[in-house]
């Protein structure tokens, strides 16, 4: 049942529930020697620098229609960034009727939500296999929010905003607010899955799982790439440029590392 504004429940004084989302995407990539696994992680660290990470932030608050407070903002040495933001209610004049629909959420030209007492973080991983040829990317970003609006509405715009092979993202509502006669509410929206919140176009894209704890107000989904073309995971070289079999072996390198990712285990 969709909840319209003349039928949201009325609160005793703020919205006490908190709502967290984690997003980590994952990049992966084939280098071959040294230098190409030193160049790739070179141009990882400049692609997403603490610069550009801060930006896409800055662009998640705008979309939530929150005010920036605070940002702490490091790149690291010898690779890696990290950004935090610090962020509270912003000045919405009118929430959208649609704001609690479960539907994904909007690219950063529109303000449609509103927040108090919340924060947003971002870090990433760069790093590299020293036997497989194998590097990898991953960024971990954390939208945390206090009100009855959910931070899932900044998913479609986080997807956007990075080339991802496997994502995985964790919803969850933590605490518990009260209606005006005292009842205690641990979750004032319908959802039964992340997947509500990723635009059909991107979910015919990614083979998906769900491990859902309906009664805590747990879900989980993860997503891998289901095209898979061996020239978008090549660094400094392509197909053609290969000696015989060797994409084959490639190939399989590539395939049972996102495998192991996706699925969280080492595959022997």
């Amino acid at each position: 049942m969709k909840i319209t504004p003349e039928q949201r429940v009325t609160l005793h004084e703020f919205n006490n529930l908190t709502k967290s989302l984690s997003f980590n995407m994952y990049d992966v990539c084939y280098t071959k020697t040294k230098a190409e696994r030193e160049a790739y992680i070179e141009y990882i660290d400049e692609q997403y620098n603490a610069d550009r990470l801060t930006k896409i932030l800055e662009n998640v608050t705008e979309i939530i229609g929150a005010h920036v407070l605070n940002v702490a903002k490091q790149d690291f040495v010898p690779q890696g960034a990290s950004v935090t933001l610090l962020v509270s209610e912003g000045p919405v004049v009118e929430v959208p009727t649609e704001s609690l629909d479960e539907s994904p959420g909007p690219l950063p030209e529109s303000v449609v939500l509103s927040l108090d007492k919340s924060h947003i973080t971002v870090h990433t991983y760069p790093e590299y296999h020293p036997v497989e040829g194998i590097s990898t990317f991953r960024a971990d970003i954390d939208v945390s929010t206090c009100g009855e609006i959910s931070p899932l509405k900044a998913l479609n715009y986080l997807i956007h905003s990075f080339e991802t092979d496997i994502m995985t993202m964790d919803y969850r509502v933590r605490g518990f607010t009260r209606d005006i006669k005292g009842q205690k509410l641990f979750i004032d929206h319908e959802i039964n899955s992340i997947q509500n919140y990723i635009p059909d176009e991107v979910k015919k894209l990614y083979d998906m799982i769900d491990v859902n704890i309906y009664q805590e107000n747990i879900f989980h989904t993860k997503c891998k790439l289901k095209e898979f073309d061996l020239d978008n995971y090549l660094f400094g070289t392509t197909k053609v440029n290969l000696h015989p079999g060797e994409a084959e072996e490639i190939t399989a390198k590539l395939t049972t590392e996102m495998d192991e990712i996706f699925y969280g285990k080492n595959i022997l």
